[in-house]
């Protein structure tokens, strides 16, 4: 097996992952176009324009909403069909290659009890996302950012300097995250093998410490979780603050349109999600590269106790 995920998605889903890019890139292509549709309305109604622009104005935010979030629709049901089928395959994989090498001993069993019901499912529901969602949030920042820079670059910038913070502040956190799920889910394999060891043998088992360590390292990652995400949504309404306060007096001193400051704020508005999203992606991202690699080293274990096995090993 490959020794990435990225790899590994891309040689067991290669034409999906086509499929997949294809769906993103007709979302984020619509993304910018509902903030241009609003900004002409409010124009039109703050220069008491026509009713019949607004009707129409109206109706075709409706036509695009209705067109993204039916596109949207479309990919999370093929991403999620992807990801099923990876997660089939590689339950099989791991069947096949824990029946060849049989039952070498207790804390084999305990690893393959994991390995089985519990790691593969976030490695094959990574395999749905591993391409089309940098793909889909990346493309939807640069068309709202490019939007909003064709209409006041100068309110743009000053706004969008709120996100800077977070290219420092997100990598540190997340490398913090990282090795706790790592250590989280060596303990969790430490702790099947015990159960099953203590089963075979008959006899009782320790739980309290292991079970004790996952919880502090479930709540070490919570609380920093949530504190990126505290901090995260501070810089946002930052930012909305700025732009509405700065774009407010543009707008009296007759430097730009009421509709460009509303547009400009909803871009932000706009920018949070696929923002959050890739943060929530680099996240899962590193996690399950985690889990990806200690899965293909159990499953090189067994093939090898399977090769030993072998009568023709000799």
């Amino acid at each position: 097996m490959p020794r990435t995920i990225i790899a590994y998605a891309l040689r067991r889903t290669g034409l999906h992952q086509a499929g997949l890019a294809i769906l993103s890139i007709a979302v984020f292509l619509l993304s910018a176009a509902p903030l241009e549709l609003q900004r002409r309305i409010v124009n039109t109604v703050v220069e008491r324009g026509a009713f019949e622009t607004v009707l129409w104005l109206a109706l075709g935010y409706a036509g695009v909403a209705l067109a993204e979030q039916s596109l949207k629709l479309a990919l999370n049901l093929y991403r999620a069909w992807v990801s099923e089928s990876t997660v089939r395959t590689l339950r099989t994989t791991a069947g096949g290659t824990a029946e060849a090498a049989g039952r070498a001993s207790p804390e084999d069993a305990g690893v393959e009890v994991a390995v089985i019901l519990e790691e593969v499912e976030p490695i094959g529901g990574f395999t749905g996302i591993s391409v089309s969602e940098p793909l889909l949030q990346s493309g939807i920042l640069f068309s709202v950012i490019g939007y909003m820079l064709y209409l006041d670059a100068t309110l743009t910038v000053v706004a969008l300097a709120f996100f800077l913070p977070q290219l420092v502040f997100v990598p540190l956190l997340q490398r913090a995250i990282n090795r706790r799920a790592q250590k989280r889910i060596l303990t969790k394999r430490g702790l099947s093998g015990d159960i099953v060891s203590a089963a075979a043998a008959d006899t009782g088992w320790r739980v309290a410490e292991p079970i004790g360590h996952v919880f502090t390292l479930n709540m070490g990652i919570y609380k920093l979780k949530y504190s990126m995400n505290l901090l995260m949504n501070v810089m946002h309404h930052s930012a909305v603050a700025v732009a509405l306060g700065l774009g407010g007096w543009f707008a009296l001193e007759g430097r730009i349109e009421v509709g460009t400051v509303v547009a400009i704020v909803g871009g932000i508005g706009k920018l949070n999600d696929p923002w959050g999203d890739l943060v929530n992606w680099g996240r899962e991202f590193s996690v399950v590269e985690v889990k990806y690699r200690l899965f293909v080293d159990a499953l090189d274990r067994l093939s090898g106790i399977a090769r030993r096995r072998s009568p023709l090993a000799g």
